[in-house]
């Protein structure tokens, strides 16, 4: 056994970009978190993640912090609901950069537990600095990604430049192709992913417990 499968790790970080996305995650269950667990609001768009990433992992106390990114993104695919979540294999940068995700088999399962009766999509998540609608959703698509958000890449991306940690990012669909934005039935849908992002912090302390088991 490595030294580095036996090194403890850091606390939990968990970043969002919104106030509304804080808000679920700060009222949810915090009752099952094997240590340290904080909610960073990075603020909007992927420069904005980056800053704020970069900066708190920054501080020695979150040296080896395992990293969560979270929140609302469009599915890319169609039948996707509002409410039904993404557990990304991988995140995509628009300039090509692609960041691997750790333990997404045991996040699919836990989110399952955490939130029954809603679908779990696994797949690659692209990142884009706009919001993105129509024909580039379509080509997003066509390259094999099944949700797009404006900071999951950029987080992750700067988390695993900060110092090698395990990295991770789950997101909650608030648009889809049949339920964009744009409809009346997104007042619905965002009530709906709000409840969803407020119950998936069991899932997350799972994962976390599970880096910090010996690895053989």
């Amino acid at each position: 056994m490595t030294e580095e499968a036996t090194q403890p790790l850091g606390p939990l970080l968990i970043a969002c970009a919104l106030g509304i996305e804080r808000l679920a995650l700060r009222g949810g269950d915090h009752s099952g978190a094997p240590g340290p667990v904080t909610v960073l609001r990075t603020g909007m768009g992927p420069r904005a993640a980056e800053r704020a990433v970069t900066r708190t992992l920054g501080d020695p106390a979150f040296r080896h912090a395992a990293v969560i990114a979270t929140g609302f993104c469009a599915g890319l695919a169609p039948g996707m609901h509002p409410g039904d979540l993404v557990v990304a294999d991988e995140t995509r940068s628009p300039d090509g950069t692609t960041t691997r995700c750790v333990g997404t088999d045991l996040l699919l399962k836990e989110l399952v537990r955490a939130v029954p009766g809603h679908t779990v999509h696994t797949g690659p998540m692209t990142g884009s600095d706009h919001v993105v609608r129509g024909q580039e959703r379509a080509e997003l698509l066509a390259k094999g990604s099944i949700a797009v958000d404006m900071e999951s890449a950029a987080t992750l991306h700067s988390a695993i430049r900060s110092g090698p940690r395990p990295v991770a990012a789950v997101r909650v669909i608030v648009d889809a192709p049949e339920h964009e934005l744009v409809r009346i039935s997104t007042v619905r849908g965002g009530i709906s992913a709000f409840r969803v992002l407020r119950a998936v912090l069991p899932a997350f302390y799972e994962w976390h417990r599970s880096l910090l088991l010996p690895r053989r």
